[in-house]
């Protein structure tokens, strides 16, 4: 029989899992697996599971929030393997699920996971770190990790908006050399986003327009810091989208990005912390994964 890993993060959102896998496991078996199945005990778990065992099976197959996603591709990433993995969101936001299109219907995502077919998608690597649809630095960047998962569990996306606007009030800023395919830029930000997802952070349409998950782009969105509240109120607006005339933000596309400070400064890739650094490359792999999608 084809052999299928199962992992999955029994806390993520609302536990909700605890309630479907039954049936979960049931359509892994009915469609020809033998499943092994191991839910996440800490930290790094599916990491070190993928990273030791990728190479015994056919499928392996991740349930969790975006962080537990983003272990599973690493550790695929990291050990050389490319196995297709299907994912079933559980998590608050769920930012990369929605840009694929996956249901929110843990079932019916268990059934495009077993069922689907693979679409090879983008992966980015910040420094030698994987990460799956967004390396981030600055505001807003801190709400995804620093808002608590049982705030998630009662206020889901309003969370991270409460979380934004309540840093707002405490802005700090960036002197940073950016560096790209045909550009040089030297700026102080209050934000940088390195992108491959239609959302980030539950916030749609954030990172820019015709977002292609296999382009071998990024979206890059990187914010100035405003002078006055009359240019905080521009830049609120156009990340609100409703205008799009400020130079207070530059939104360009690359497959490579270098940044390079006097300060540490710290990132979040996919929602977690990413450490904190002064000289970071960030590169796209194209078409490095392997995700279970809907069939055409």
């Amino acid at each position: 029989m084809k052999k299928l890993l199962f992992l999955f993060n029994p806390h993520a959102g609302k536990a909700q899992i605890k309630n479907k896998l039954l049936q979960i496991v049931d359509i892994m078996v009915k469609g020809g697996y033998d499943v092994t199945i191991y839910p996440t005990q800490a930290r790094e778990d599916a990491f070190r599971m993928v990273y030791d065992r990728a190479a015994e099976f056919d499928r392996i197959v991740c349930s969790g929030g975006d962080g537990t996603l983003d272990e599973a591709v690493s550790g695929m990433i990291l050990s050389g393997n490319k196995i297709p993995l299907g994912y079933i969101p559980a998590g608050s936001t769920n930012d990369f699920a929605n840009s694929l299109k996956i249901p929110k219907d843990m079932v019916k995502a268990a059934e495009i996971a077993i069922s689907g077919e693979p679409f090879a998608c983008d992966v980015g690597m910040f420094n030698e770190e994987p990460f799956v649809y967004v390396a981030a630095f600055g505001i807003f960047t801190a709400v995804s990790y620093k808002t608590s998962q049982e705030w998630k569990n009662i206020l889901g996306h309003a969370a991270y908006i409460l979380e934004g606007v309540k840093s707002l009030t405490e802005i700090t800023s960036y002197r940073l050399r950016v560096e790209c395919e045909d550009a040089v830029i030297e700026d102080e930000f209050i934000y940088g986003m390195i992108s491959n997802s239609n959302s980030v952070g539950g916030f749609k349409n954030m990172t820019g327009k015709n977002v292609l998950l296999d382009d071998g782009k990024f979206e890059v969105t990187l914010i100035r810091k405003p002078k006055n509240i009359v240019e905080l109120n521009a830049i609120l607006a156009s990340l609100t989208n409703l205008i799009d005339d400020t130079d207070l933000i530059y939104s360009f596309k690359s497959d490579r990005i270098c940044f390079s400070s006097k300060e540490e400064i710290a990132w979040t890739l996919d929602g977690e912390y990413g450490g904190s650094v002064r000289q970071v490359t960030v590169k796209n792999i194209q078409k490095a994964l392997e995700i279970m999608v809907k069939n055409k």
